[in-house]
């Protein structure tokens, strides 16, 4: 059994040459042979003096290696189930602590931040013979001795074997508690014994990774929950080349919740002509340079036969399949269900309302966008605007029992591990898949027989609770169980917990707040947040902050700040960079937002005609180009020449791209905006696109919306005005609930609403809305935005009151 530890004195001096080391072991050498020499010389006498001399022998040899053995012993560590070291035989070890939990080494960076040996080492797969090594959770948390369940075979193995087959970067992604990590980590163990496990555990530690993964000839660089490793300072698809070699060598192997993948990816995509398609750009870079494998959630009927015939017979995979086909085995075994309605039921008066308040709190700072555990203290400030009115209902626990009730009250299941980043789909590999979780025997259920299982590491301080609700312990902040995330009905994070977490968080996490408020279009979010981030100059926020800024309702300040930003861009990396092209786009995307939209489009056909010969003509981001050009010389009063384009570029995206992506669907809704069809010919394919919309998207996503109003729109340009007075009012209330009243899309919507209402005959009604909306939109947007003017224009179009 390989034992792990993290000691950053006992690594530098095995990195050194061992010289510490062999010292000791040469001493306890010299001092073996002196002592059997004295035991060999005490032999050649008789009676009293042989036997004293063999004595004395004996305890000088015995003594000088108990020293040596102490010598070699790793500080600040002690075996497993010793007093004191916080640890039994069922324990987890240093290797399950994963990024953002809090848990790393005490240096927390460099060299000191990856998985390693006892030795300073880092391990070759084969040894990494425990999942939890690999930040798998463990089965029955305070259970002493309690293995991991059997590994159930998955359906998506062979994909992924074939995946790893033929790419150096696979992302094998998955809902929570799906059991990505545990697939992941029995195929890479089967297929790469002799390979380098390189663990950052970490993101501090992810350079450090990325140097020691490209130093070998074989190593798999493992990043379970990828999106912990992304954002400010995080992983790049320059970094990425420098280590995913041709597969079989160098293998870049990372797992991705659902929620995630569609965050950063799929939903990015449906926003062509708007500043997300650059705030996302190097995630999305990383992302597109992965094979991705799918892992389901719920189990294929084969797979819960394979589970049921597995030998020895565990029961907590029994009971799991007990559950019913409406729950993944996995995720019963994470008791995912089970901890949700703990934490819903605690909010009752008389339960644990203040325990249920903090994981509340907990659970909101990561879905901001807050990477890492959360401080006692922040949860002490956070939590109580979460608290319900009291009334005549008792005072709620005091803070101490409610946060330890959330740390160790766990609903008769395996906890959460404190490896489990905190990510807004809360994702746990480990903390789900079979073999990940378990649930410790109830009363009555007869025991598992398990297998023999290694004895686990030393620590080097006693470890943290695994928790229920809540992971973590004072001293490194608490992680709430990745299930909770997505919970069913949640609400839109409130602002009270907003404004508090910025005023606390650093620089580099004011910019992972930042962009994801925007990519979830919340802009004056985002811009509070980068700005922040900007003042502590995390590279790329000013960038971020000046399309956060245009979204928000300042297309000027966006326009002049990214003039600048591509003046030092073209000094600095030449007119060609991808990076200069990306500030070009977004310049001239902002020109037209301003009112200008002639020369956005003259900004566009030049951009468009560079990307394609930096590029290349099918590249994604050269696509964009096009339409946006075609977008702008629409609205500068060609819409057939506008349709020309848009019809050109329809026949190249499909080449390229599948039918149901979502820049596809926006070319379609261009191309059927800029046609001169007769409305009653359009309205069928109108009808059509916007079935494929909700198809793909669902029916909150702004481009199922925007294709919403354009049939508005039309209704409207056919004189049905009753109808698309009514249209207007259900898209107005539809953004306002998913972007906020505030967003100029939504403002957008008012004002059209407004127009229809005039148009069939109710300008009370209409003028109503206007001043209204006049009142709400002059304090956020810039004066003199386009919005602003065409409420005025059409206030001045109504008759006298």
């Amino acid at each position: 059994m390989l034992l792990w530890r993290n000691d950053p004195a006992r690594g530098a001096a095995a990195r050194s040459g061992g010289r510490p080391a062999a010292a000791v072991i040469g001493a306890a050498v010299l001092a073996s042979a002196l002592a059997l020499a004295f035991l060999w010389a005490g032999g050649a006498g008789s009676g009293g003096a042989r036997a004293a001399g063999i004595a004395g022998g004996a305890t000088a040899l015995t003594a000088l290696l108990g020293l040596a053995a102490r010598l070699l012993r790793p500080r600040g560590t002690a075996h497993p189930g010793a007093p004191g070291s916080g640890r039994g035989p069922g324990s987890r070890s240093d290797a399950g602590r994963g990024p953002g939990s809090g848990r790393g080494p005490r240096s927390g960076s460099g060299a000191d931040g990856l998985l390693r040996t006892p030795g300073g080492r880092i391990p070759p797969l084969r040894r990494v013979d425990r999942p939890e090594q690999a930040g798998v959770h463990p089965a029955g948390a305070g259970r002493s001795g309690e293995p991991a369940p059997a590994y159930v075979r998955r359906d998506a193995e062979p994909r992924l074997r074939e995946a790893l087959g033929r790419s150096g970067f696979v992302l094998l992604v998955g809902e929570s508690t799906a059991g990505t990590s545990r697939l992941a980590y029995e195929v890479a163990r089967s297929l790469y014994p002799r390979h380098a496990f390189v663990r950052p555990l970490t993101r501090a530690a992810l350079p450090e990774a990325l140097r020691a993964a490209a130093r070998r000839r074989r190593s798999v660089l493992w990043l379970d929950d990828l999106d912990d490793f992304l954002g400010a300072g995080g992983l790049t698809a320059a970094l990425l080349a420098g280590v995913a070699a041709a597969p079989g060598r160098r293998i870049v192997l990372a797992t991705l919740r659902t929620q995630e993948f569609r965050r950063f990816h799929a939903h990015e995509k449906g926003r062509l002509t708007g500043s997300d398609r650059d705030a996302w750009r190097i995630q999305r870079e990383v992302l597109e340079r992965a094979e991705v494998v799918r892992l389901a959630l719920q189990w294929s009927a084969a797979e819960r036969h394979r589970a049921a015939a597995g030998r020895p017979y565990d029961p907590r995979i029994g009971e799991a399949l007990l559950a019913g086909e409406g729950f993944g085995v996995a995720e019963v075994l994470a008791a995912g269900p089970e901890r949700l309605a703990a934490w819903q039921e605690a909010r009752a008066p008389g339960a644990h309302p203040r325990g249920a308040a903090v994981v509340s709190a907990a659970v909101d700072c990561r879905r901001a966008g807050l990477r890492g555990p959360v401080g006692e203290d922040l949860l002490r400030a956070l939590h109580r605007p979460y608290l319900p009115a009291r009334g005549a209902d008792p005072l709620p626990e005091p803070f101490s029992d409610a946060l330890d009730w959330a740390v160790h009250t766990a609903p008769a299941a395996d906890p959460p591990s404190p490896a489990d980043p905190p990510s807004p789909a809360g994702h746990s590999a480990a903390a789900g898949d079979p073999g990940a979780a378990g649930a410790p025997a109830a009363a009555g259920r007869p025991a598992a027989r398990p297998a023999p299982v290694p004895a686990p590491a030393p620590a080097p301080a006693p470890a943290p609770s695994p928790g229920g609700l809540l992971a973590g312990d004072r001293a490194r902040g608490y992680t709430a169980f990745g299930y909770l995330l997505t919970a069913p009905g949640a609400e839109p994070v409130p602002d009270h917990l907003w404004r508090t977490l910025l005023t606390r968080v650093t620089a580099e996490q004011a910019y992972d707040l930042g962009l994801l408020a925007h990519q979830e279009g919340h802009p004056r979010r985002a811009a509070e947040a980068l700005t922040r981030a900007a003042l502590g100059r995390v590279p790329g926020a000013d960038f971020l902050l000046a399309l956060a800024l245009g979204d928000a309702g300042r297309p000027y300040r966006a326009a002049a700040d990214l003039s600048g930003i591509l003046r030092r861009r073209e000094d600095r990396l030449g007119p060609r960079h991808p990076d200069t092209l990306a500030a070009r786009h977004q310049l001239a995307f902002f020109t037209g937002e301003a009112g200008n939209p002639h020369a956005a489009a003259a900004r566009f056909a030049a951009l468009a005609a560079d990307a394609a010969s930096v590029l290349g003509p099918d590249h994604p981001d050269t696509l964009a180009a096009r339409h946006a050009l075609a977008h702008s010389t629409g609205e500068a009063g060609a819409p057939a020449e506008a349709a020309r384009q848009l019809a050109r570029l329809l026949t190249d995206r499909l080449r390229v791209q599948h039918p149901d992506d979502p820049r596809v669907l926006a070319t379609r809704r261009g191309l059927l905006w800029y046609r001169a069809d007769d409305p009653a010919r359009a309205a069928a394919p109108w009808a059509e696109l916007l079935a494929d919309t909700l198809r793909c998207l669902g029916p909150d996503d702004p481009h199922t919306l925007a294709v919403r109003g354009s049939r508005a729109a039309l209704a409207a340009r056919a004189g049905r005005t009753d109808e698309a007075a009514d249209a207007w009012e259900s898209v107005t209330a539809d953004r306002a609930r998913v972007m906020g009243p505030a967003h100029p899309h939504t403002v957008h919507a008012r004002l059209e609403w407004a127009r229809a209402l005039a148009g069939s005959g109710r300008p009370g009604p209409a003028r109503a809305l206007l001043t209204r909306t006049l009142g709400d939109a002059g304090t956020l947007l810039e004066p003199g935005h386009r919005h602003l003017r065409r409420a005025r224009e059409l206030l001045a179009e109504l008759p006298p009151a």
